[in-house]
């Protein structure tokens, strides 16, 4: 962890959180991740791989305090595994530039701030027959999974609110796919980029350990206790944080 500019236990400080406040809502906290290594100095190349790990650590743990609490249905997250899966495993093979790795990385983070600071009324249900439904599963899928391969961003806190939207389940449903969907597309992504590239995840054991406490705690608390409304509030102080350190990086390049 040389190319980190801060001690890596603060690092994992922050992690911590950014995990409880993901897992609540079913999300792995990718893009957070994402972003904080990219603010203090991990490699591109790395930064994926790494981001995907952490996924996968988060949404094993979330998925299953979801599922043990019986929130999950796996023909709804179905027809979004069928595209998404392929292409987050695309996503993974491509090399792309540092520039343009900062630039889509800063582009997802300003969709996840609207997502949640303007577009708030996912109670809004469209009535659209079960082709039209299944047509927009497979074009989400495929566009979050390429991005999930690209730069470690898992998607769910976009597909969270389109299943609500599109009225195939509840909130907590939801929530529950969102951690199944982000788990199997961190695989495939991650399983992608393991053939062209390696990494010692026992140099990052402060913050896996970080994320699978943080991850643990969070899930268990949202789905038993936290209402989703308020932990997406917290989640969206923790982007805009990001966003304002990652945009001056950009900047900068």
């Amino acid at each position: 962890m040389d190319m980190i500019i801060i001690s890596p236990y603060f690092l994992a400080v922050l992690f911590f959180i950014v995990a409880f406040t993901y897992s609540s809502v079913g999300l792995g906290g990718g893009s957070s991740y994402t972003a904080l290594m990219a603010i203090f100095g991990i490699s591109t190349m790395a930064i994926p791989m790494i981001s995907l790990s952490l996924n996968l650590f988060v949404t094993s743990v979330g998925s299953f305090n979801f599922i043990r609490n019986k929130h999950a249905k796996i023909k709804l997250v179905l027809p979004f595994l069928i595209s998404s899966i392929p292409m987050a495993y695309l996503g993974g093979s491509l090399k792309i530039p540092k520039e343009i790795f900062y630039w889509v990385l800063l582009i997802s983070l300003v969709f996840v701030a609207v997502r949640i600071y303007i577009w708030q009324n996912t109670s809004i249900k469209f009535n659209i027959g079960q082709k039209e439904k299944i047509i927009i599963s497979l074009i989400a899928g495929s566009v979050l999974g390429l991005v999930a391969g690209i730069v470690g961003i898992g998607g769910g806190i976009y597909l969270v609110p389109l299943i609500i939207i599109l009225g195939l389940g509840t909130e907590k449903e939801a929530a529950a796919c969102g951690a199944i969907f982000i788990w199997l597309n961190s695989c495939s992504g991650l399983l992608s980029r393991l053939q062209h590239n390696s990494i010692d995840l026992t140099n990052y054991i402060p913050l896996i350990v970080a994320v699978l406490a943080g991850g643990a705690l969070g899930s268990f608390m949202g789905s038993f206790k936290f209402s989703p409304k308020v932990m997406e509030k917290m989640l969206g102080a923790v982007i805009l944080v990001a966003i304002s350190f990652l945009t001056k990086k950009v900047i900068s390049l």
